[in-house]
């Protein structure tokens, strides 16, 4: 069980104003402080000057006073405005050659590019160019090629006919002969017939000219 003890004092930290003090065994400590009743100083008092006189000559100072300060802050304001210009003067002017090197850059930038496309573009029609040629002269070649295969062909063709005509005309010309040498042939066999005929003719003419005579 813990103990309390309690110490009190009084200190005088003036001789208006009592301090009074408390402290426990839990480590707090409570103040009690008494004021005294309010005193009221009066304030000495300052020797009253003597009024002061204002000249002609005073204005004229002060009011020259005043002007100088004021050319002097309108100068200060001209020379203020004066430097702002030359500062929007020189930004103006970095822009204006930032914009001009800008403009530069770019003008100089789409030359290349337009150089260069005309470039390509004239990279591109040569190359189109060469193979167009190396087509029309495949084209040609083919044609060429087909045409002298027709002609060839037109020849056979012209070759056959030919010998197939003069076979023909052979042909005919065997078939006539042996025509003529069959009708030769009849021929002959009909004026044998004929010579037979006139000699069995007369054979029987003979006989029947024999058998009329015996009968007489």
């Amino acid at each position: 069980m813990f103990s309390e003890y309690y110490l009190s004092c009084t200190t005088k930290i003036d001789i208006h104003t009592e301090v009074r003090c408390q402290e426990s065994s839990k480590g707090g400590m409570s103040f009690e402080l008494r004021l005294a009743d309010p005193v009221v100083l009066t304030p000495p008092k300052r020797p009253l000057s003597p009024p002061k006189i204002v000249s002609v000559a005073d204005i004229e100072e002060k009011l020259k006073a005043a002007e100088d300060r004021r050319k002097s802050l309108t100068a200060s304001q001209v020379a203020i405005l004066s430097a702002k210009l030359a500062k929007i003067e020189d930004a103006r002017k970095k822009y204006d050659e930032q914009e001009k090197q800008f403009i530069q850059q770019t003008e100089e930038a789409l030359k290349q590019k337009i150089a260069s496309y005309e470039e390509n573009r004239e990279s591109h029609i040569n190359d189109l160019k060469a193979k167009l040629k190396e087509h029309l002269e495949g084209v040609e070649k083919t044609r060429l090629n087909l045409e002298q295969q027709t002609a060839e062909v037109a020849a056979s063709i012209q070759e056959k006919l030919k010998s197939a005509a003069n076979q023909r005309d052979e042909n005919l010309k065997k078939m006539l002969i042996k025509l003529r040498e069959h009708e030769e042939q009849t021929k002959r066999e009909q004026r044998v017939e004929m010579v037979r005929q006139k000699n069995k003719d007369k054979c029987l003419s003979k006989e029947l000219e024999t058998n009329t005579a015996s009968l007489v």
